[in-house]
């Protein structure tokens, strides 16, 4: 597929979920002009299958392509949320406080089951208590995957259930606007309801999260359409209640101002059938050429280019030693054979990671 034919197939994809999401079917002549082998790649790469094929279906359109991703999907939002119960019981039974982030809130804003597709359960916790949610998650059935490696620490049981219980919500990182920003949200964080121990943000400050989030991701490697999607349905959610002077004056603080008022009029124009300006187009190509987490291509290009991002993969700040290798930085003695053990690592655990970096680079 060319990169015009993939474009193409991204605003195809936005008219199936405008359609879906303002309760209209898909017009005939329209889905005549349509490629769906192809509006199904572009929507597999972000994440977008599942409520493309609402969208079709309400047009009686039943593609087995989508039908089983939707089906897939619906399956993977059970199975989290019946976990997700269990943990958070365990927590309150523990009185450890909790807070459910990301896709776990923003999912319940979408009209279907399944319609907004979920990778993992992620859940800001006590960071005083990390022992005791380790021994918690082992007790019901999760293996460790990653602990006290960085910010979060990751844990999984078949068949698809991936938590990411986060000790804070970014990197350590005393030089970025976000970490600062967001180091002690616990002070600022309400009760949340039907529970003893269960903290939310206020609205303002979750959509200031997700947005400064997004950016991590968007400065980077780049954000994908579902960024646009999430934006869109909080938006339409909290329609006029947003308190904007606060959220506008506080994206200042975080060094966001100008990506939250791109990305919120990219979004509200592109998902209510406005026609894009030269800027907005400009952003949707660089998101749509993204994928949902982004792309090395954008992060060689973000970092200042090959040399610069070989420079920043090869020698790693102590903050990101001691996050990610907190044996290495404990005990500096073994610092010589640190290289060695991420060569080894990355062969062993990484390899096809590893493999298409190094061609990309190449490449590049």
């Amino acid at each position: 597929m060319t990169k015009h034919d993939y474009k193409q197939n991204a605003y195809y994809l936005m008219y199936l979920i405008r359609c879906v999401l303002n309760n209209k079917a898909p017009a005939k002549e329209k889905l005549d002009k349509m490629d769906l082998s192809g509006v199904f790649k572009v929507a597999k790469g972000h994440s977008l299958t599942a409520i493309a094929a609402y969208a079709l279906e309400s047009a009686g359109i039943y593609d087995k392509d989508f039908e089983e991703e939707k089906n897939k999907a619906i399956r993977k939002t059970i199975i989290l949320d019946a976990e997700r119960e269990n943990v958070l019981a365990e927590l309150e039974k523990a009185c450890i406080w909790y807070m459910p982030l990301k896709g776990i809130l923003i999912k319940d804003l979408y009209p279907q089951i399944g319609m907004r597709q979920m990778g993992d359960n992620n859940i800001l916790i006590d960071n005083t208590r990390q022992k005791d949610i380790k021994e918690i998650m082992l007790s019901n059935g999760f293996r460790v995957e990653s602990y006290n490696m960085s910010k979060h620490d990751v844990y999984y049981k078949d068949p698809v259930s991936n938590f990411q219980m986060h000790v804070s919500l970014f990197d350590k990182n005393e030089k970025n606007p976000r970490y600062c920003y967001f180091k002690e949200i616990e002070k600022r964080i309400i009760s949340g309801s039907n529970s003893n121990y269960g903290r939310a943000f206020t609205d303002e400050d979750f959509y200031l999260y997700i947005k400064a989030h997004e950016y991590k991701h968007y400065s980077t490697g780049g954000t994908g359409i579902r960024s646009i999607v999430d934006t869109y349905m909080i938006l339409t959610h909290f329609m006029n209640k947003l308190n904007m002077q606060y959220i506008e004056t506080e994206c200042e603080k975080l060094g966001i101002a100008e990506y939250e008022k791109q990305s919120r009029e990219l979004a509200m124009h592109l998902l209510g059938g406005e026609k894009l300006t030269t800027g907005e187009s400009e952003m949707f190509d660089y998101i749509v050429f993204s994928g949902t987490y982004g792309n090395l291509e954008n992060s060689i290009k973000n970092k200042g280019g090959k040399i610069q991002y070989l420079f920043k993969r090869f020698f790693l700040t102590p903050e990101m030693i001691k996050q990610r290798y907190p044996l290495f930085y404990q005990y500096k003695i073994l610092m010589p054979f640190f290289p060695i053990h991420r060569i080894c690592y990355a062969l062993l655990k990484k390899r096809k990671k590893a493999y298409n970096e190094i061609v990309t680079i190449i490449k590049k």
